[in-house]
């Protein structure tokens, strides 16, 4: 009984390790010198896409947050907002690896949450995974888990971080 526990917990550990390497490595890294001016989110099909001069460079699978369907209308709905926003920050130290800030609310966003006498909430972020858990890697984008944040894997927020400038234009659709 006690060698079938040890090879059970060997085994585990072992899938546990392969899922670690795994989830640190990039599939078909963009080239240092690429820049992107666009980033295209497309809720309904789980995409996020980065264009330069909208021409696509590379789509990632995402998760969203935990209620995707709608536009994002109030704080602390699970939404993720949509309409067109930019980039006006970076979170390198952030409680989810590495962090995008996207400028939501915008000045409708915020009129309309005004209008209906809530807040629209705000730190709407394209970010890695929960700092410690990177291992999960892209089974992350089984569910949608974030509080209305675009998620993706660690080496790819690494890599939207590096050819993604200040200012690039964020387009979140249905």
């Amino acid at each position: 009984m006690k060698k079938q526990i040890v090879i059970a917990i060997i085994i585990v550990f072992g899938v546990i390790i392969a899922l670690s390497l795994k989830a640190r490595r990039l599939e078909n890294p963009l080239p240092e010198n690429v820049t992107a001016d666009k980033i295209l989110i497309e809720k309904s099909k789980r995409r996020l896409t980065l264009l330069n001069n909208n021409t696509p460079l590379k789509t990632y699978v995402i998760s969203l947050g935990k209620e995707p369907v709608g536009k994002k209308t109030a704080e602390g709905d699970g939404r993720t907002p949509e309409g067109i926003y930019s980039i006006d920050r970076r979170k390198l130290n952030s409680k989810y690896h590495r962090a995008l800030h996207i400028s939501y609310p915008n000045s409708e966003d915020s009129a309309q949450a005004k209008a209906r006498g809530v807040s629209p909430g705000g730190d709407i972020m394209i970010h890695g995974l929960p700092n410690g858990i990177g291992f999960v890697g892209k089974l992350h984008t089984k569910r949608d888990w974030t509080l209305g944040c675009i998620a993706v894997t660690n080496p790819e927020i690494e890599e939207i971080l590096r050819v993604v400038p200040d200012g690039a234009t964020v387009v979140i659709m249905h």
